[in-house]
């Protein structure tokens, strides 16, 4: 085994292991879209929010007009305001349970994980394409002429708007491509993409996502046997972005992860 080899296998290891970490994507139970108003949580029957784990009374989330919401757990009276951010969805916990409230495009909503799951435990290891040491590919790392707003949909529909700076231009024999990067930070930008693989859902047939390496001011690492199914590929609990339209390539990438039930 080649130690570029020895390191991807390294690195498949850690993917699954975030998987299945208490705040991964393989252990969630619920989400709930919040309103205006007050709702109570807990596995009991007479909660608004019923859930399938945990204390039988977890406390009430309230909802405001303004779009704020506060926490009054079942145990203590005070209500605790939740800084509500996109990228950062506060947390609380209630015995074994891990919840969030996720923002996106404004509305608000109830993300509940069970850390005592032993989805993360019972998983298999993911499937893939075998390495392809071809599929590492350095890219020209483009600046776009200006930033502009993108919108891109999402599994459940909800649109969003991101702002993109960057794309990625790379050769695959003798034709060349292009990656708008939606998402991620300037050190590991994040690209959602499609290719001719998701047919017939050889791979995850919404999309895959890629994170660049090893950026530069003209170059990027775009290992594609590190393409990942997205959460969504898990968990029906989830949001996962959609590719914008010019990344739905007309080629079949033959490397990354396999759609999660292909045998």
């Amino acid at each position: 085994m080649s130690d570029l080899e020895a390191e991807h296998e390294a690195w498949k290891a850690r993917r699954l292991a975030s998987l299945a970490a208490p705040d991964g994507w393989l252990n969630i139970i619920s989400r709930t879209p919040l309103e205006e108003g007050s709702v109570s949580i807990g596995r009991a029957e007479t909660n608004d929010i019923v859930l399938p784990a945990g204390p039988d009374e977890v406390g009430r989330l309230t909802q405001d007009a303004e779009g704020h919401v506060t926490f009054a757990p079942a145990d203590r009276g005070a209500p605790i305001p939740l800084p509500l951010s996109k990228s950062k969805p506060p947390r609380f916990t209630a015995g074994t349970l891990l919840l969030e409230v996720t923002t996106l495009n404004g509305e608000n909503a109830l993300r509940v994980r069970d850390t005592a799951s032993t989805a993360g435990a019972e998983r298999a290891p993911l499937p893939s394409f075998p390495f392809d040491p071809s599929w590492r590919i350095r890219a020209d790392w483009v600046r776009l002429e200006a930033p502009h707003s993108v919108e891109i949909d999402t599994s459940r529909s909800i649109r969003t708007e991101v702002e993109a700076t960057h794309k990625a231009v790379f050769e695959r024999e003798g034709q060349r491509y292009e990656l708008l990067a939606t998402h991620g930070t300037a050190e590991s930008p994040q690209f959602v993409f499609r290719d001719l693989t998701a047919r017939g859902g050889e791979t995850y047939p919404a999309a895959r996502f890629l994170f660049g390496e090893e950026v530069t001011k003209t170059s990027i690492l775009l290992d594609f046997n590190r393409a990942v199914s997205p959460p969504c590929a898990f968990t029906d609990f989830a949001v996962c972005p959609l590719p914008p339209p010019g990344n739905v390539l007309p080629i079949r990438i033959e490397a990354g992860e396999l759609a999660p039930d292909h045998g």
